[in-house]
């Protein structure tokens, strides 16, 4: 599939930047022109609405998403190590729209709703296959979600390192990922 236009790929970082420093509200089609350092006819040009910028986000988070399944599956420890050490942010550009469409959603966005229960319903059919059960995916799932709120407790610009009272980092964050293997993959006692 052909990259898209840089231009276009600048609006919708525009976009998904504002709507993550500044909330669903602040993120006018004027300001993400202005944003983006396009015109709002060059905005336009690439996306008539809100609503198609929107689209535009849900299918970067839809294309990112394929991606880290991609490397999901061919993580050498296997895909529940791989889900539960990826859910401590890194500020990479999944978690960049995974933050834009949760604003949209939190906003009432239907279609970034929608967006995220697919994502997370993606990623845990990939897990299912590797744990004992569903209550074993359960728990896989809700650590995972629970890791990737807790990040957002740090200050802005605040190390991860400096995070590991509410996020655990290095040693510990191994010693939760085997424990949390462990105890997933393992038949109950």
């Amino acid at each position: 599939m052909p990259r898209p236009p840089l231009a276009r790929e600048r609006v919708l970082d525009a976009y998904q930047g504002i709507l993550i420093s500044e909330g669903e509200r602040a993120a006018t089609l004027e300001a993400v022109a202005r944003e983006a350092g396009v015109s709002k006819g060059g905005l336009l040009y690439h996306f008539a609405s809100k609503d198609d910028l929107t689209a535009g986000l849900v299918a970067r988070l839809g294309s990112l998403t394929d991606d880290d399944l991609e490397r999901m599956a061919a993580a050498d420890d296997g895909p529940i190590s791989y889900y539960v050490r990826t859910s401590v942010m890194e500020d990479d550009d999944l978690d960049r729209a995974l933050i834009a469409v949760t604003r949209l959603a939190q906003g009432g966005s239907a279609a970034a709703s929608d967006a995220l229960r697919d994502v997370r319903t993606r990623w845990a059919e990939a897990i299912r296959p590797h744990v004992r059960d569903e209550t074993a995916l359960d728990l896989v799932m809700l650590l995972s979600d629970g890791l990737y709120f807790n990040n957002s407790l740090a200050e802005p610009g605040e190390e991860l390192n400096a995070m590991s009272e509410f996020v655990p980092t290095g040693a510990a964050l191994e010693q939760l990922v085997a424990l949390v293997v462990d105890a997933t993959t393992r038949a109950p006692e």
